[in-house]
């Protein structure tokens, strides 16, 4: 049902957009929002108020079940918001749509495009999460883990499992001995890090000597030198155990982001904008995230430039968990959301 031409132009994957509100000289404060789906069959029942309401999705295999619809919404609300109010600003606002937040593949590749240049100022947000009532809200995140998205192929050569085994090399055996090994790499003794192989396909028949594998992985780490230690290791143990069984390989790196912590000042800035407003219940200063978010990529590219930022969570009423079939938010809190950033850019530059 989507507009054909809109349709054309996103071809080769072209979905992200980055607009620039211009009000005259003065710095830049970014808005993130991210936009993409998960890959989850969305509940089927009337207890599930999407569904019941009539807006759930309607491709199968794809689901909103981490808010960022919500957040693209706020995104639309603040952008109109803010455009009617263009004569009281001074500077520019940039409105930042991220696709591909889910599974690190947006920030890196729209920081490479220019996306945060000239950024003084950057806020992202996210429905729920930490904050899981409406009216709550956390001011600043931080412990954001780093991640490296890693794809690899080994190619062997196929053989006659009976007649002929020896000609053979085995590019299944080698994908399951790199992932043991894998997951022996040392931890590192500055803080938390993660490994993952989550998909591993190999072979061709029962009686063939599998000449191909393919495995996705991830690394993570407390912080982006923790990540890059476990990536490093990732790839010296894939390279070497090519060499052992005799197959090549190939490492396709397919998203990855920084670790990073919200500006303190920045966290202070929202407090009191968020205080002035008196609509929210409860006012948190900083709150641990323990998980990877993309937004800590553009932040951290941001603050190494000189710039500030920080990552709101707004407090929200669940249906159930993220990435659950049953995920539903309260929309109540998409007001507070927008009134919040729209405020928050007034503080910045109004």
């Amino acid at each position: 049902g989507a507009n054909p031409e809109l349709v054309k132009a996103m071809e080769g994957g072209m979905t992200g957009v980055v607009a620039d509100l211009k009000c005259g000289e003065g710095p830049t404060v970014a808005l993130r929002f991210d936009m993409d789906a998960n890959d989850i069959n969305e509940a089927q029942d009337e207890k599930h108020r999407p569904y019941s309401e009539g807006f759930a999705s309607q491709n199968p295999g794809v689901m909103h079940a981490c808010g960022h619809d919500g957040h693209a919404a706020m995104g639309l609300g603040v952008a109109e918001i803010l455009a009617g109010m263009k004569d009281d600003l001074k500077g520019t606002i940039r409105l930042i749509f991220e696709p591909g937040e889910e599974g690190s593949r947006g920030a890196r590749a729209m920081v490479e495009a220019g996306a945060v240049d000239g950024v003084d100022y950057i806020l992202g947000a996210h429905l729920g999460f930490k904050a899981n009532k409406t009216g709550q809200l956390i001011c600043g995140t931080g412990e954001f883990l780093a991640t490296t998205k890693l794809d690899v192929t080994y190619t062997g050569v196929p053989a006659h499992a009976g007649a002929a085994p020896h000609e053979g090399r085995n590019a299944l055996l080698a994908a399951a001995s790199a992932t043991l090994n894998l997951h022996a790499i040392s931890r590192h003794g500055a803080g938390a890090s993660r490994i993952t192989v989550g998909v591993l396909n190999a072979g061709q028949g029962r009686n063939v000597i599998p000449p191909n594998a393919v495995f996705k992985m991830e690394t993570r780490g407390i912080t982006s030198e923790i990540d890059e230690y476990m990536a490093r290791e990732a790839r010296r143990i894939i390279e070497h155990t090519a060499k052992m069984y005799e197959v090549d390989y190939e490492i396709k790196l397919v998203g990855g982001t920084k670790s990073g912590e919200s500006s303190p000042e920045m966290i202070q800035r929202i407090r009191k904008v968020a205080e002035e407003m008196g609509t929210f219940t409860e006012i948190i200063d900083y709150a641990s995230f323990g998980a990877t978010e993309d937004f800590s990529h553009f932040m951290t590219v941001v603050q190494n430039n000189g710039g500030i930022g920080s990552y709101i969570m707004i407090g929200s009423d669940l249906a159930a968990g993220h990435h659950d079939f049953y995920f539903d938010f309260d929309e109540k809190s998409l007001a507070l959301g927008m009134e919040l950033m729209v405020k928050m850019v007034v503080d910045l530059i109004g």
